[in-house]
């Protein structure tokens, strides 16, 4: 990494965080992954924050496809 460059997680669309958290919450009830209410991750194994994170992935890709596709119809 370059000076002054820093990786962080700060969404592009800060609006877009309550959906995001939404998404989260859903993803992790369909695949039988309770999120802890407290936020805190520690606990949680990495197999599973990563199969949360893969299918948020997966899913915002899916609707950006999906939007992609109405506008060139």
């Amino acid at each position: 990494m370059g000076s002054g460059s820093s990786r962080t997680n700060d969404l592009v669309v800060p609006q877009a965080n309550q959906a995001l958290e939404q998404l989260k919450y859903e993803i992790a009830q369909e695949l039988g992954i309770q999120v802890p209410a407290d936020g805190y991750y520690g606990n949680m194994a990495t197999r599973d924050t990563g199969a949360i994170g893969g299918h948020i992935t997966r899913r915002l890709v899916e609707i950006a496809q999906q939007q992609l596709a109405g506008q060139y119809k």
